[in-house]
């Protein structure tokens, strides 16, 4: 099934008590500012690539080639870490079948859906994969000797993977949020490959939440996922949640970056991180009629009766996840 398809369902899917709570947003401190900077591109690639490019998925199972792929492909055609960085960012501000490197790639998974990303952002992560060696799946090897006759060198620094600390909840949040996405996507991936898109809604429908239930109790946290235009009843955001949706919003109009929230409490935390719409969620999310196909509107209606989440644009909060965690006290 295609690259496109799998996208578009994965990003569609995508009270705290009374103790005084302090806010705190994500900053870089560092006596190294070249190494944290380097720690906060390879985190951003993370959240922002490799929901379609990770280095865990089998050969079979991929829905997109892994990012040792594309650095290996650049890398062939740069003379320089300034090429290297302008050719990462001239594919992905607009991507097209013609300026694609991997032609396999395109061949097989479709061509990247175009995302609204930031200039700075994707070149700082270029800049991270042209310096470092990055995380490659362990069939990586073999299958590029197969397709290019010659052996794969990544000819990067190695950066230091350093636990969470206990106490770095930002992190702590993030690898939730993260790791609950990776579940969900490995799972629709299986639905739509084997029955197709539709199918994929009703699979949504049944299976989003107890998935999400699932990875709750292997943080041991509450997770969720809210908006304040909710598809899912269970998914309707509290009054707590809402004015951060409203306040992510308003970083969104003013076309800054957004930093996940942390409340801190007497023995808890609340993490709070938005869910920005892209084209292909508006397959789902966007305008019926016009984004959203007749067929799978219908589909919509049939399983959510009392649907709100239409009329989307790209680059727009379609909602939150909302995580609480107790805090580390040692």
């Amino acid at each position: 099934m295609k690259y496109v398809y799998l996208f578009t369902l994965v990003i569609s899917m995508l009270a705290c008590n009374s103790d005084k709570k302090k806010n705190n947003y994500t900053k870089i401190d560092s006596e190294d500012p070249q190494v944290e900077l380097a720690k906060a591109a390879k985190l951003n690639m993370e959240n922002k690539c490799y929901l379609c490019h990770n280095p865990t998925s089998s050969e079979q199972n991929r829905i997109g080639p892994p990012m040792a792929a594309i650095k290996a492909r650049y890398l062939k055609d740069a003379s320089s870490k300034e090429h290297f960085i302008q050719a990462i960012w001239n594919f992905v501000e607009q991507p097209t079948k013609q300026k694609a490197k991997l032609k396999g790639a395109v061949k097989r998974f479709g061509v990247m859906p175009y995302q609204k990303y930031n200039q700075e952002e994707i070149e700082a992560i270029a800049a991270y994969i042209f310096s470092y060696n990055i995380e490659e799946p362990d069939w990586f090897k073999a299958h590029w000797k197969e397709k290019h006759g010659e052996k794969f060198s990544q000819k990067g620094k190695k950066l230091s993977n350093q636990a969470i600390n206990d106490k770095d909840y930002t992190a702590i949040g993030m690898k939730y949020a993260k790791t609950t996405k990776a579940q969900l996507g490995k799972n629709l991936m299986g639905a739509i490959q084997n029955n197709g898109v539709l199918h994929a809604l009703e699979f949504c429908n049944v299976q989003a939440m107890p998935i999400t239930d699932s990875m709750a109790q292997v943080h041991q946290a509450q997770i969720k996922r809210v908006s304040d235009k909710n598809r899912n009843p269970l998914n309707a955001a509290n009054s707590s949640e809402l004015k951060h949706i409203k306040f992510f919003k308003s970083q969104i109009a003013e076309a800054k970056e957004p930093k996940p929230i942390i409340e801190e409490n007497s023995s808890s935390i609340n993490f709070y991180y938005p869910i920005l719409t892209n084209d292909m969620c508006l397959k789902c999310h966007g305008k019926p009629n016009e984004d959203i196909a007749q067929k799978n509107y219908n589909k919509i209606l049939k399983l959510y009766p009392n649907d709100k989440a239409i009329g989307y644009d790209i680059n727009e909060v379609r909602g939150i996840w909302s995580i609480e965690f107790e805090k580390n006290e040692k």
